[in-house]
């Protein structure tokens, strides 16, 4: 077994199905479900022959820039893990006030000896979109992609995700979307499966949970029929709560841990 590229795969692996969520519907007709100045914070653990590591936290943090939203997420391992495996990760949503459509997205990754830079550009007025990846911000190199409709980034599908309707979230409808990553367009798919009363939520409490799953359709970087469960509180906020996933050896979770400056009461917790 290959153990650093383990190592790398878990974390990694990790990172994406939290900031992946899901993507769901444009939002211009609808209430924005959040505010400025809302910081969310998970706790991510990873579970290895029937141990669970606490490995590391990410935090997201929404910032007001003029027409647009700037989403700032950072991910990293604590001190405790990093013998194991040191991860530095830095991700940036510009998503626009009146559409909440993304306009800018860059990852910048540090995961062991893996580094990687990804910027990605979306132009609504000519369809596309311009992806530039490498190993450095310097290095980086464009390639020019058509525009599927409803396409998202990583950490823009997370907060289109939370403006949906909930009666239309609990009617098990299944949704499909397009996530651009690393020059390629994935399509996905979410569908919630049930109301669950009374969740308990690590550290925080018990809640009232919608518990949804997602499925990679296609794309080449996950295990064929991969899927993911998530619990999203039945609240207004729409909170993932806690995201889990299998994987070829082990599995993930990412658990929440804090928040503030929520635009509505958290009303899901019980």
């Amino acid at each position: 077994m290959n153990i650093p590229k383990l190592r790398r795969m878990s974390l990694r692996t990790l990172m994406f199905f939290l900031l992946l969520m899901f993507g769901v519907y444009p939002l211009s007709a609808r209430e924005t479900p959040f505010v400025a100045g809302e910081k969310i914070v998970y706790k991510l653990y990873y579970n290895w022959n029937f141990v669970w590591l606490s490995a590391g936290e990410v935090v997201f943090e929404i910032k007001d820039e003029g027409d647009v939203y700037h989403i700032e997420v950072t991910g990293r391992t604590y001190a405790s893990y990093e013998w194991f495996y040191k991860v530095r990760d830095k991700y940036h949503s510009y998503i626009d006030k009146n559409t909440l459509l993304p306009v800018l997205y860059i990852r910048d990754i540090q995961q062991g000896t893996y580094i990687h830079y990804e910027k990605i550009e979306f132009d609504y007025v000519n369809k596309k979109i311009t992806s530039y990846t490498g190993r450095t911000i310097k290095e980086a190199r464009p390639k020019v992609i058509p525009m599927p409709y409803n396409v998202y980034d990583l950490v823009s599908s997370m907060y289109f995700l939370r403006g949906i309707n909930l009666n239309e979230f609990k009617s098990s409808k299944k949704v499909d979307f397009s996530l651009v990553l690393d020059n390629k367009i994935y399509n996905m798919d979410l569908v919630c499966q049930k109301e669950r009363k009374n969740f308990s939520v690590k550290e925080s409490g018990n809640f009232n949970v919608l518990e949804c799953q997602g499925e990679l359709i296609s794309g080449g970087m996950f295990k064929e029929d991969t899927k993911m469960k998530v619990y999203v509180g039945d609240d207004e906020n729409k909170l993932p709560l806690v995201i889990e996933s299998p994987l070829a050896v082990g599995s993930v979770k990412a658990v929440l841990k804090s928040y503030e400056n929520l635009k509505h009461p958290l009303s899901s917790k019980r």
